[in-house]
């Protein structure tokens, strides 16, 4: 009996809640041990769309490799044509950080915070749309807020850089954190912005 095999008829899941369990052998294929049966990159990234948690591991090690499969899954939608949603200065910058101890600490927090609060906030934007127009959505207006919304994301990204090129540290916290206020300041501004041309629509 394959190793495959053998391991379907265990728990895939420790408790009500835990990941599903996928198991990549020698062959690089994936293995779904909570169906028994093999599985495809593009399965994955259904299940990731439909909320469905996974943990990838080495059949072999038994080590976590969730991380690289999720980065090849990301490789493989950029690859498509019309599927492209990290700006080539966003990567340039991303690849910029690698390497920096400060940033390797405080970034991956930063952005897991940045994704799920757009993400939450995209949510909320269609939820009122809808809300609001109905089954007649203005599909114009919201590409453009759409284009507007990464643009702030971006924004908000570079300002996780404390050193803009050229400049040189602050001398004191003091100033460091006055920087910071007026930073946020100004995403407030654009957020409130934005509201207004929301409710601009909804009068229109």
């Amino acid at each position: 009996m394959s190793q495959e095999k053998q391991e379907s008829g265990k728990s895939s899941r420790g408790s009500e809640g835990d990941p599903i369990t996928i198991k990549k052998y020698a062959n690089r294929r994936l293995y779904n041990t909570a169906t028994s049966s093999y599985v495809t990159l593009d399965h994955l990234s259904q299940m990731v769309r439909e909320g469905v948690d996974f943990a990838v591991f080495d059949a072999k090690s038994g080590e976590d490799i969730t991380r690289s499969v999720l980065t090849q899954i990301i490789v493989e939608e950029e690859g498509k044509t019309g599927q492209n949603l990290l700006p080539i200065s966003f990567l340039r910058s991303l690849i910029g950080y690698y390497g920096d101890n400060m940033h390797r600490m405080m970034l991956p927090q930063y952005l897991d915070l940045s994704i799920r609060s757009f993400s939450e906030n995209q949510e909320k934007m269609r939820d009122y749309m809808q809300g609001t127009f109905g089954t007649v959505f203005p599909f114009g207006p919201l590409e453009e807020m759409g284009k507007k919304n990464m643009e702030m994301f971006e924004r908000t990204m570079q300002m996780f850089s404390p050193f803009p090129t050229g400049e040189s540290p602050p001398d004191s916290k003091g100033s460091s954190s006055q920087g910071g206020a007026e930073k946020v300041s100004e995403l407030e501004e654009q957020l409130a912005e934005m509201q207004k041309k929301l409710q601009a629509l909804r009068k229109g």
